[in-house]
Parts: structure tokens; C-alpha cells; sequence
């Protein structure tokens, strides 16, 4: 979108809409900019999430250095309760989704238990914080 179209959006001019958002990118709220794709449409129809208990808790920066190299792994969030990690998955297929819970998770980053939820539909998926604009 242009400026001037932010700048009607919050109701500011054009510069004044720019310099907000160069505000926000120095102070950190903004890290960037981003196209998002389709992800079925780019030939990512699976989508799954799956639970990770580490084999042992030595094994953690390991797993974290093994998940952001990882393509398919798209969110990696440490979580309360019986298990570690959650992780969000994007596959081509449920044979590269097995493959990847298989041979990449269970037999190279040191985990000793997966829970997986493959996901049929989505009724909402968004970017966006749950702010209003000001």
C-alpha cells in the first residue's frame, strides 16, 4: 500500500503516516515487511501441529539450533504444561510430514516424544496483532 493510502486508512497525510511507521521500525515494533503467500496455493496443503518432549534438557540448544534451520518448521514456541516445544508445520505431504517426524525430529534433534495434530480446515489465520489502529 502506498503512504497515501495508510494515511487515509489512520487518517494522517502521507509524510505523517511514513514517519509513524518509521517510528515504530526504530523503536523495534516493526522488523519488517512481508508478502504472504498461499501456502496451498504454493503447494504446502499440510499443515500440522505437533508437540515435542525432549529426550533430555542438554539436548535444548541443539534442538532449537536443529528447528531454525528446519524449512518446514515455520513456529517454534516453548510451552508450559507436559510437554516442551510446540511446533508449526508446513509439508507438501503427509509422507514428507512423517518423514520430518520420523527421521528429522525423533531421530536427529534429540526428542523423545511427539504428539502431532493434522489440521483438516482453518476458520482463521492472521498476522496481525490484536491492536486497533490509533
Amino acid at each position: 500500500m502506498t503512504w497515501a493510502e495508510l494515511g487515509d486508512l489512520l487518517g494522517l497525510s502521507a509524510p505523517a503516516a511514513a514517519e509513524r511507521v518509521h517510528r515504530l521500525q526504530e523503536r523495534g515494533v516493526i522488523h519488517g515487511f512481508a508478502a504472504l503467500a498461499d501456502p496451498e496455493a504454493a503447494g504446502f496443503p499440510v499443515l500440522a501441529f505437533v508437540f515435542v518432549t525432549l529426550d533430555n534438557q542438554a539436548q535444548r540448544s541443539g534442538f532449537l539450533a536443529a528447528v531454525r534451520d528446519h524449512s518446514s518448521i515455520l513456529e517454534c514456541h516453548h510451552v508450559a504444561g507436559e510437554d516442551d516445544y510446540l511446533l508449526k508445520l508446513r509439508c507438501q505431504s503427509l509422507k514428507q510430514l512423517d518423514q520430518l517426524l520420523s527421521e528429522d525430529l525423533k531421530s536427529r534433534m534429540g526428542v523423545a516424544r511427539t504428539r502431532t495434530t493434522i489440521i483438516l480446515g482453518t476458520a482463521k489465520e492472521t498476522p496481525r496483532l490484536p491492536v486497533e489502529a490509533v
